[in-house]
């Protein structure tokens, strides 16, 4: 179990209120959970200087999109190694193709389970920090 002072933290992305609460009730005894409720607010976080360890993020969102948002989000130097995780209620295959294929570290569909998600962002947390410190 991690200490306060060591919560990795996670940006969550989603444009519903209902599905923000949901998550970061589930996430947050484990992590330091930064919320916002749309692509646009989630790059002004990261353009500020947040880092996150992992972001998870809606694809169906108006004004900016899920897609449009990992593009931008790749787009800033600092953050090309940062895990993405598509949280979304899509299930069409074309969409998880797509998202696998432009390198997004996983697909969750909504509706999803506590214990799942835990373990898919704690896995994916730690295949990235394994990475980073075998990259020094």
């Amino acid at each position: 179990m991690q200490t306060v002072n060591e919560k990795k933290k996670i940006l969550l992305i989603d444009d519903s209120e209902f599905h923000l609460s949901i998550a970061n009730n589930m996430l947050k005894t484990e992590y330091t959970v930064i919320t916002t409720k749309s692509g646009k607010g989630g790059l002004e976080h990261l353009l500020k200087g947040l880092v996150p360890d992992i972001i998870l993020l809606d694809i169906i969102m108006p004004d900016m999109d899920g897609w449009e948002t990992y593009h931008k989000i790749r787009g800033i130097s600092i953050l090309q190694d940062v895990p993405i995780i598509f949280l979304t209620s899509s299930n069409e295959t074309k969409d998880i193709e797509y998202a696998h294929k432009i390198g997004a570290a996983d697909y969750i569909m909504k509706p999803y389970e506590k214990n799942n998600l835990l373990k898919r962002v704690e896995s994916i947390i730690e295949k990235n920090s394994k990475k980073k410190n075998e990259s020094k």
